[in-house]
């Protein structure tokens, strides 16, 4: 994959940008089946029709090789992925471009790096692949990250290898820059895989998982990247930063957790330990759908108190289903899926339907079962594979999973405001928390826009609570659309803080989330960040406004 093969302003890969028909369907379907008032559809802007100011960093010759001030590139690593940056690079608005983009192989690159930025006082912002939705990878020195010379943008895919696999303890050890397609290509000639699958998966970095506590698709058990780091090494201005590779410790506080979710502002995350495994050979799945919501909470709520530890158990309400043409029906679809590398998962999932139809539910797709020693006729491929049948609730699901953030790019150029929020909250307060989000962000939506859809579905679930995920659709007034979407999004913020609930599950702090992020964390573990960071990074040149406020 190169660069010059994805959108410099939107997600993804630039040819999936649908052509008029595709958007013109999709513009009638928000139109008619969402009541949206008619929607111009408007075309994306052209690279050499981007102009940003010029770079305001000499880079010494020693870093010539692994710097670039060149327009393209700078304009390629000014925003993330968020709606609002989708926004500005429709709109062609790259002015906080950053002023040299860094893109080192080694990590004696890495080091010249940093020592030249903090002694002329050069913000570094790690880039990872560039897929934050919370303002992660953004810089502003003129605004609120005042006080600096310039900005870099330190890009580290470059190094994208598997240094070192350890078989007996299945584990590997990988550099920062390799994406997930990377990592899973090099590890499967030792006939494993990192079974991380953000659905960010093919752009992301490992290093980005790291920083941002990435989830992935496991819906129980391992739900974050932090269950798969065994160690973790980091360069920090200060010096290195390296944890010892153990599969547990009980030695005081874990130095992992305190660069898993740092978010780059403590040093630039270079390699890892990782625990891998073999691909599954056992796997189990169905669908069941209910005609109650409250009784599908309660139905995955026992599933996952009973320790059944399903891989997948997402549920989708009505709305969810309904936009993924996943159920047209009005029901709301329970997806359920067991794996293992070891022994059939056939009765995990039999029990789980047996929890579920007590509940009211009703199996729409499967059971299907999948092994190397079944050969009845239930029975499905025998490779252990990732791919859903394509008729079944799970495979429409997933396919709309990794599709949906190329909807974005459509959405924004017919004027729709289109974005997602998630949290982690307690079952005994989810009922009040999903109340309270339904009404205020739908009567939010109604003042600023005059119409709007609001979404919800379990990505995870634990046993003391669900991890609850909203997706909101409004139509927007084109040019005033940010201001729109600052309302919604300070109120679904706002709800979420008063009713109990995390700022973010998986999604990260970065700049967008911080200030309910400081609401959420004590005061005294946030003066005890800033030490470290002070320790770590003592000109402040790591990300400075992410996570923590500049001072």
């Amino acid at each position: 994959m190169s660069d010059r093969d994805l959108s410099f302003w939107g997600w993804g890969y630039a040819e999936k940008f649908p052509d008029e028909d595709e958007r013109r369907e999709l513009k009638d379907r928000l139109e008619t089946m969402l009541g949206f008032p008619e929607r111009e559809l408007r075309d994306p802007p052209a690279l050499d029709e981007v102009s940003i100011p010029d770079s305001t960093v000499s880079v010494p010759e020693d870093l010539a090789g692994v710097c670039s001030t060149a327009i393209e590139d700078r304009i390629r690593h000014a925003y993330g992925s968020g709606y609002r940056d989708i926004v500005r690079g429709f709109r062609g608005e790259f002015e906080s471009a950053p002023d040299v983009v860094a893109e080192p192989e080694t990590e004696d690159e890495v080091r010249a790096l940093l020592d030249w930025a903090t002694e002329n006082r050069v913000a570094v912002v790690p880039y990872g692949g560039g897929t934050s939705v919370v303002a992660g990878v953004e810089c502003d020195p003129d605004g609120d990250d005042a006080g600096y010379a310039g900005v870099c943008s330190l890009d580290l895919r470059a190094m994208d290898r598997v240094l070192e696999v350890d078989e007996h303890s299945r584990t590997a050890r990988i550099q920062a820059g390799a994406t997930g397609p990377q990592i899973n290509d090099q590890l499967r000639e030792h006939g494993l895989q990192l079974r991380h699958y953000p659905q960010s998966y093919e752009f992301s970095t490992l290093g980005g998982w790291i920083a941002t506590r990435a989830g992935g698709h496991f819906a129980t058990v391992y739900t974050h990247i932090d269950d798969f780091v065994e160690s973790v090494r980091m360069l920090t201005p200060s010096g290195e930063f390296e944890s010892r590779r153990l599969p547990a410790s009980g030695a005081g506080p874990d130095p992992n957790r305190l660069v898993l979710g740092s978010e780059g502002t403590l040093g630039a995350i270079t390699e890892s330990w990782v625990r891998v495994q073999p691909r599954p050979s056992h796997r189990a799945k169905a669908s069941v759908r209910f005609a109650d919501f409250d009784a599908a909470v309660d139905a995955t709520r026992e599933i996952v108190q009973a320790r059944l530890y399903p891989a997948n158990c997402r549920l989708l309400d009505s709305r969810e289903a309904m936009m993924n043409e996943v159920a047209m029906d009005g029901s709301h679809v329970l997806v359920l899926g067991f794996e293992s590398v070891d022994h059939p998962v056939d009765d995990e999932l039999d029990r789980a339907i047996e929890i579920a139809e007590a509940r009211g539910g009703t199996v729409s797709s499967g059971p299907r079962y999948e092994g190397p020693h079944r050969d009845d006729a239930e029975a499905g491929g025998s490779d252990g594979g990732d791919e859903d049948d394509e008729n079944d609730d799970a495979g429409e699901w997933r396919s709309a999973f990794f599709e949906a953030p190329y909807k974005f790019n459509a959405l924004v150029s017919m004027g729709v405001i289109v974005d997602t929020f998630e949290s982690a909250v307690t079952w005994d307060q989810f009922d009040r928390l999903h109340a309270e989000i339904t009404e205020q962000v739908t009567a939010t939506m109604q003042e600023e826009c005059g119409a709007g859809f609001l979404s919800c579905r379990f990505t995870h679930v634990y046993p003391d609570g669900p991890a609850p995920y909203y997706t909101l659709l409004a139509p927007a007034d084109v040019g005033r659309e940010l201001e729109q979407w600052r309302e919604i999004k300070a109120t679904a913020s706002d709800v979420i803080e008063e009713y109990g609930g995390t700022i973010t599950h998986h999604h990260a702090v970065g700049r967008t989330h911080r200030e309910w992020y400081e609401a959420e964390s004590p005061d005294e573990f946030r003066d005890a960040l800033r030490a470290a960071k002070e320790r770590l990074d003592p000109e402040g040149i790591m990300n400075p406004g992410a996570l923590l406020e500049s001072e």
